[in-house]
């Protein structure tokens, strides 16, 4: 048995993608192992591992207007980067819950913005997003209350670190994503805008990206390439940005915008996929006889590569020259980045877990 709601947040473990948590509207999380299937009738069907029910219900739910209780959402899961922790957040309160998956009977520590006097006088706000660092070092919280919490995962005691503010955040679409080298945070916004702080200058006036007509809701940071972003907007765009490291030393809203991509209609689609279709097969009848052609079967997934003969030899001369490249000694492996990240299983792995007393 599954959900019983609309699911809100999904995230893939950080090596295992076989392993994926989900947060529901049920106000349950559940975390899944697509090799565990049940296939029946050619659909695959997966059952949860475990499920975590009312992970976010606060202590006397209250009754909002119209009869209507007060929400338990689950809005955001997080597969930490010790692969074995996770993080959740809801729409009833600004806490961050995180949980060891393998004592999943209680949650190991919380985290909120606010010290425990303050928050019964402050009304607590919902999460839209939870993100984390390449390193794992730091979260980044969107609360409702328009502010950006960053957190230290090794201080969560000592709760939010640093907070972040300037734009709206009028919605749970509206995401948040801190920078792989946890240099810039990335916001979506309810004014149309996109917007860019430093985590060194918390207090300094964002970057601000203006292009959309609409609210943006979903950005994320490219993981490779330093400065380049998307963001997706509720006028049917998804825009990419290039900033250059120049532009975040000031407030101007950069003007590099790489690609507009733009939805299609299903039939303009339909008719254009038909007419590259046609076009690709004239091009193959009439190529001339000395280019060599490698076409799959239509069962595979390869795209069609087209070479000539003195290409293949730089390619299989560059394969021979990656493959020595390749080669390390034992020393050379110990003292890989792979070592580091990927330790033997003789040593001992330390997580969230280890850095907290559990009650």
């Amino acid at each position: 048995m599954g959900h019983t709601g609309s699911v809100k947040s999904i995230s893939s473990h950080p090596t295992n993608h076989d392993l994926v948590a989900s947060g529901s509207r049920d106000g349950s999380f559940a975390l899944w192992d697509t090799r565990c299937s049940n296939s029946t009738h050619q659909k695959l069907c997966v059952s949860p591992i475990t499920t975590i029910h009312e992970a976010h219900l606060s202590c006397g739910r209250r009754r909002l207007k119209h009869g209507k209780a007060e929400s338990m959402s689950i809005t955001s899961v997080l597969y930490l980067k010790d692969e074995v922790s996770i993080a959740t957040a809801g729409a009833v309160d600004s806490v961050i819950k995180f949980w060891d998956t393998r004592h999943l009977k209680g949650p190991v520590i919380q985290a909120c913005p606010y010290s425990e006097s303050s928050a019964k006088e402050k009304r607590l706000h919902g999460i839209s997003s939870l993100s984390q660092d390449l390193n794992g070092v730091f979260i980044t919280a969107s609360c409702m209350d328009h502010r950006i919490y960053m957190y230290n995962v090794l201080q969560l005691e000592k709760g939010a670190t640093k907070t972040f503010s300037g734009g709206r955040i009028e919605s749970f679409f509206v995401k948040t994503v801190i920078s792989p080298d946890a240099s810039h945070i990335l916001s979506g916004s309810g004014d149309g805008n996109a917007y860019i702080w430093q985590v060194s200058k918390p207090h300094m006036d964002p970057i601000t990206l203006k292009s959309h007509d609409g609210e943006v809701t979903a950005v994320d940071w490219c993981p490779s390439e330093i400065g380049k972003l998307a963001t997706c907007s509720d006028d049917f765009t998804v825009r990419f940005w290039n900033i250059q490291r120049s532009t975040y030393s000031n407030t101007r809203s950069p003007s590099s915008i790489r690609k507009r991509v733009m939805a299609m209609p299903r039939m303009k689609c339909r008719k254009l996929f038909v007419n590259e279709t046609s076009s690709k097969k004239s091009d193959t009848e009439n190529q001339p006889s000395n280019v060599v052609s490698h076409v799959n079967s239509p069962g595979s997934s390869r795209k069609c590569e087209v070479s000539t003969p003195e290409s293949q030899e730089k390619r299989i001369s560059f394969n021979s020259e990656v493959k020595v490249n390749l080669e390390k000694t034992p020393d050379a492996e110990m003292k890989s980045p792979s070592s580091v990240l990927n330790p033997p299983s003789s040593l001992k792995r330390k997580t969230i877990r280890d850095y907290f007393l559990v009650s």
